[in-house]
């Protein structure tokens, strides 16, 4: 499969912009309610350095965007299943990895990207 990306899409449980970031810190710190893939990209307050480092060695390129921030096409696919992974494939988007399959990381971009690997069919 993975010579046929054109791309790979991490959706955000979550919106973009000022009102979705403050929404989410909310929901985050006073109600516990968390973005796997949140969890994985970011710190406290900004994104992981190693997760812009791991991403860079795939060698395809690897888009992050919030609900309100995508395209309708792959708002349709995705639906209610964010958080997730997504490939856009030239016969349409794919799914790659979900909500569980990021969870069962623990927010590791190590035990993501191992994950991520064999879900591309990548050798470790």
């Amino acid at each position: 499969m993975d010579a046929a990306i054109s791309r790979l899409i991490g959706v955000y449980r979550a919106d973009g912009g000022l009102v979705g970031e403050v929404r989410y810190l909310i929901g985050h710190y006073l109600r516990g309610k968390s973005c796997t893939l949140c969890d994985i990209t970011h710190s406290t307050l900004r994104r992981k350095a190693a997760w812009d480092d791991g991403v860079r060695a795939l060698g395809i390129p690897f888009e992050l965007v919030h609900l309100n921030e995508m395209e309708p096409g792959l708002a349709t696919f995705v639906g209610d299943r964010a958080a997730c992974v997504v490939a856009d494939t030239p016969t349409g988007w794919v799914f790659v990895l979900g909500n569980d399959e990021l969870a069962a990381t623990g927010g590791s971009i190590d035990a993501f990207m191992e994950t991520l690997g064999r879900a591309l069919g990548r050798s470790q």
